[in-house]
C-alpha cells in the first residue's frame, strides 16, 4: 500500500484545474471553470471546475471528487494507479508499506524473464527470421519488446540462478508441473509478447511457437496477477495516440496491433485470445473514443464481431465494424502496403447497430416466412437492448431490411422506463438559508464540532438529507461537492450563522410546540411537561441564547 503521508504530499502538490485541464478544455467562469462534462454528452456547460475548492462537480451527471478522482473517473484507474500515475507526472516520490515490496518482488521477477527473453531473440536466427518474414521491423521489435523464450531446462536455469522459487514461479504463471512430476517452464521455444497493464506493468506474456507444436499462440494461465478478460494487448502504448483521435481500432491478434502500429495506426489494440468481454468495456471507454472493430471475415471473426459489436451498443459506445475478407488480415495488408485500403476501410467503418441488424438479417432466409419471423423476433430482442430513442431510429432500418411494415417492428421500453423510474428525482425546492449554512460547515469543518449539539437533521426542511452527510462527515460526496462549488450559495460568518441557527430552532420548537398541543395519545402531565420544556428553549432562543437541540421524539 501506499503511505497516506506519501499521498498527502502527492495531493498538496496538484492543482485540479491543471489536472483537470489536461484532458478537457477548461473556459474561466467568474471564479471557477466551466466545461462540457466528458462523462455523459451534453451540449450546455455543466461541469465546473473550482480552484479555491480543488474539487469538480457535473451539475447535469452528479459526478464530483478531486483531482485523485478525476483522473480515476476519466481512465477507469484503481486509487493505486490513479496515484502513481499523477504522482509519477508530477515528480512526486510515493513512498510505501510491506504489501507494495511484495508487488515490487513480483514485478522484478516478470521484468527480469521479460529482459532475459529479449535477449535471447538474437540468439535465435530462426526467431528473428519469422519476424523478419512477417514484414516487423527492429524498431517495432524494440517497441513491444518482442523476445524469444528458449527449451524449458534454460528457462528454468535462468530463474533458479535468479533465486526465483518454484511457488512465486507457479503463482505467477511461469512454470507447471508435467504428468512425470517435474516443473516445466510455460513457454519453450516461443516468440514471446509481453503482456501490459494499462499503466505499463508486465503481467503475463504471449508466446507464438516456430515449430510444429499445435498450439499456434498460448498465454499466461489465469493467475492472481493475470487475467485475460480485463487485459487489452498493447493498450499501454496506444492509450495516448487513442485520447488524442478519439479512436481506438481493436483486432485479434499480437501481429495485427504490432503491424498497424508499424503502419500509423498507433490506436490499435487487441484482445488476448479470447472475445471481448463486458470488463474489458470501462478500459475501452477511456476518454470516449469511437471502438472500430477489425476482426477476420471467417466465420468465427464474424460471430466474434457481432458479440463485440452488441456489447458495445448495449453500453451506448458509438463506433464501427471493419471485416477483413480475401484470407487477408491487417497484419497482411500491412506487410502488402496496402496501407491507403487501410486507411480507406477504418475511415468507412459499418456502424455497430447496422452490422449487428445486418448479421441477424444473414442467419436467416427471409424468403421463408417462418425464418423471415424468427429474423424480425431476433432483430426487435437486439433493439430492445438500446435506448428508446435509438429504437425508434432503428425501426424503420429493420423495416427495410426484412422487407417488413414497420409496425410489425415492436418495442417495448420497460428496461429504460424501470431504470428512468429509479434514477427520476422529483424536482425539489431549495433553501438557500439552509444551503449556506450547510457550505459554512463544509468550508470550516471545524464548526461542526462547536455546533454538534445545537441542531440535528430534523431543523432543515428542505436539506435534511445534506446536513446528514455532513454530520456523518461524507464530505467528498457528490451532493455537497455540489453544494461547495456553487456561487450563488454565500458562507456565513460567525454572527450570521449564529443568528442563522437561531431562527431554525426556533421554526423547529415552535413546530414542536404545535405537535404536542395536538398529540391526544400522552397524558395531561406528560403534555404540560413537554410545552413547559418548549417554551423555555423557545424564551432562551429569542433572548438571543443558543439551546442544545432535541428533538420531539425525545424531549
Amino acid at each position: 500500500m501506499i503511505e497516506q503521508e506519501s499521498i498527502e504530499n502527492l495531493k498538496n502538490r496538484l492543482d485540479v484545474v491543471d489536472v483537470v485541464g489536461s484532458y478537457i478544455e477548461l473556459k474561466k467562469s467568474g471564479a471557477n471553470f466551466k466545461a462540457n462534462c466528458p462523462f455523459h454528452g451534453e451540449n450546455t456547460p455543466s461541469f465546473v471546475v473550482s480552484p479555491s475548492k480543488q474539487i469538480y462537480k457535473c451539475f447535469g451527471c452528479g459526478v464530483g471528487g478531486d483531482s485523485i478522482k478525476f483522473v480515476m473517473e476519466y481512465e477507469k484507474l484503481s486509487y493505486p494507479e490513479a496515484i502513481e500515475k499523477l504522482a509519477s507526472q508530477y515528480n512526486v516520490h510515493l513512498k510505501y508499506t510491506e504489501s507494495k515490496q511484495d508487488n515490487t518482488k513480483e514485478q522484478k521477477i516478470l521484468e527480469d524473464l521479460n529482459l532475459y527473453f529479449r535477449k535471447n531473440l538474437d540468439a535465435y536466427k530462426s526467431a528473428k527470421e519469422y519476424l523478419k518474414d512477417r514484414g516487423i521491423y527492429e524498431s517495432s521489435i524494440e517497441k513491444f519488446e518482442i523476445g524469444y523464450a528458449p527449451e524449458s531446462f534454460k528457462t528454468l536455469e535462468f530463474m533458479r540462478a535468479k533465486k526465483v522459487s518454484f511457488s512465486d514461479a507457479k503463482d505467477y504463471g511461469l512454470v507447471a508441473v508435467g504428468e512425470s512430476g517435474k516443473p516445466y517452464a510455460r513457454f519453450s521455444q516461443r516468440i514471446t509478447f509481453p503482456i501490459f497493464t494499462p499503466t505499463g506493468k508486465v503481467v503475463g506474456f504471449g508466446g507464438r511457437t516456430i515449430t510444429d507444436h499445435p498450439a499456434k499462440y498460448i498465454n499466461s494461465p489465469q493467475s492472481k496477477i493475470f487475467d485475460k478478460s480485463h487485459l487489452l494487448y498493447g493498450y499501454h502504448k496506444a492509450k495516448t495516440s487513442i485520447m488524442q483521435k478519439g479512436e481506438v481500432i481493436v483486432t485479434e491478434g499480437y501481429l495485427d496491433v504490432i503491424m498497424l502500429h508499424q503502419a500509423g495506426f498507433t490506436n490499435t489494440i487487441a484482445t488476448l485470445g479470447t472475445a471481448l468481454t463486458a470488463y474489458h468495456v470501462p478500459i475501452l471507454a477511456r476518454g470516449n473514443p469511437k471502438v472500430i472493430l477489425a476482426y477476420d471475415g471467417d466465420k468465427a471473426g464474424r460471430a466474434a464481431a457481432f458479440k463485440a459489436a452488441a456489447l458495445l451498443s448495449t453500453k451506448g459506445i458509438g463506433g464501427g465494424v471493419v471485416i477483413f475478407g480475401e484470407g487477408m488480415d491487417p497484419a497482411d495488408m500491412v506487410k502488402a502496403q496496402k496501407i491507403e485500403a487501410l486507411n480507406t476501410l477504418f475511415r468507412e467503418p459499418k456502424a455497430l447497430i447496422e452490422f449487428c441488424l445486418e448479421e441477424i438479417r444473414l442467419r436467416y432466409n427471409i424468403n421463408d416466412p417462418l425464418q423471415k419471423e424468427q429474423a424480425l423476433k431476433d432483430s426487435t430482442e437486439y433493439l430492445k437492448t438500446l435506448s428508446p430513442l435509438l429504437q425508434d431510429e432503428y425501426k424503420g432500418y429493420v423495416s427495410a431490411l426484412l422487407g417488413v411494415n414497420e409496425r410489425l417492428v415492436s418495442v417495448q421500453h420497460e428496461r429504460f422506463i424501470e431504470k428512468e423510474s429509479q434514477n427520476y428525482q422529483r424536482p425539489r425546492h431549495e433553501d438557500i438559508s439552509e444551503l449556506s449554512m450547510i457550505k459554512t460547515i463544509l468550508s470550516n469543518p471545524s464548526v461542526l464540532d462547536q455546533i454538534f449539539d445545537i441542531v440535528g437533521a430534523e431543523i432543515f426542511r428542505v436539506h435534511a438529507r445534506e446536513f446528514s452527510l455532513v454530520m456523518a462527515e461524507q464530505f467528498e460526496h457528490p451532493d455537497l461537492l455540489g453544494i461547495a462549488i456553487r456561487d450563488d450559495i454565500k458562507e456565513l460568518d460567525e454572527e450570521s450563522l449564529k443568528k442563522q441557527l437561531r431562527q431554525f430552532l426556533i421554526k423547529h420548537y415552535q413546530a414542536s410546540l404545535f405537535q404536542v398541543k395536538q398529540n391526544r395519545a400522552i397524558t395531561f402531565e406528560k403534555k404540560s411537561f413537554l410545552l413547559r420544556k418548549i417554551k423555555e428553549k423557545l424564551q432562551k432562543l429569542q433572548r438571543g441564547e443558543l439551546v442544545a437541540y432535541e428533538s420531539f421524539s425525545t424531549i
